[in-house]
This record gives structure tokens, C-alpha cells and sequence, in this order.
């Protein structure tokens, strides 16, 4: 059997800290996480525990020089989780799909970023 690749976006290997937000129940949450992947219709991305597959979220990340080629641009992603699977070290691999984005006011990193320096595998 032969693999089929389902993917309709380039995906750029990219290493870059992003905050995720969703709700679990009446309960707001929020995550600092890092990028493995990126694409113009998705991320993946692993945390400490999974968040169900179908669930709304918010992903806030700024992509580099390397995706951009014109400076750090700051991006609100609006989505929903479409895969969670288990990853090695207790970890969940998330795959979301991106529905709608918008680009944020100013190229500044936020005080989360500046712990995580953004790292492209080449």
C-alpha cells in the first residue's frame, strides 16, 4: 500500500513559539506551545495533554523572515483541532486546521516569544 499525501498547502518545517487558546466546558485555557509545521490551511503543534478533535481555537504565532521573506509578521489563527494524536515523552501532537486568519498590528515580539526563539529545520 502506498502513501497518498492528503495535504493541500505547502507546509514549511518551522520551529516557532505560539499561544493556543480553546475552551474546555465553560472553561478558558491557553498554552504556550512551539510549531513543527505550518501551512497556509493548517498547524501541527504537541502539548502536555490533548485537546478533542473538532474543538474551536485560537492560535496566535509570528512567522519569520523565512515564511514571510519581508520580516516577522504577527498572525491570529481561527480554526478548530482536526487530529490529536499521542507523541513520544506523554505528549499530544495537534493538528489544527486554520479557517480564518488575521494579520496583528506591530512586528514586536510578544513577552512569551522572546523565551522561544523560532527555529527553521532545514
Amino acid at each position: 500500500m502506498s502513501f497518498v499525501e492528503r495535504r493541500r498547502a505547502h507546509r514549511f518545517d518551522l520551529q516557532s513559539p505560539l499561544i493556543v487558546r480553546w475552551k474546555d466546558g465553560a472553561e478558558a485555557r491557553e498554552a504556550l506551545a512551539v510549531s513543527e509545521d505550518v501551512s497556509s490551511k493548517g498547524i501541527y503543534f504537541t502539548l502536555p495533554e490533548g485537546i478533542k478533535d473538532g474543538t474551536a481555537v485560537e492560535v496566535e504565532i509570528t512567522l519569520p523572515n523565512q515564511i514571510t521573506l519581508a520580516g516577522p509578521v504577527r498572525v491570529r489563527c481561527l480554526g478548530h483541532i482536526q487530529r490529536c494524536e499521542p507523541t513520544l515523552g506523554a505528549k499530544a501532537g495537534m493538528a489544527a486546521a486554520i479557517e480564518k486568519y488575521e494579520f496583528l498590528p506591530g512586528d514586536d515580539e510578544t513577552s512569551w516569544e522572546k523565551d522561544f526563539p523560532a527555529k527553521s529545520k532545514s
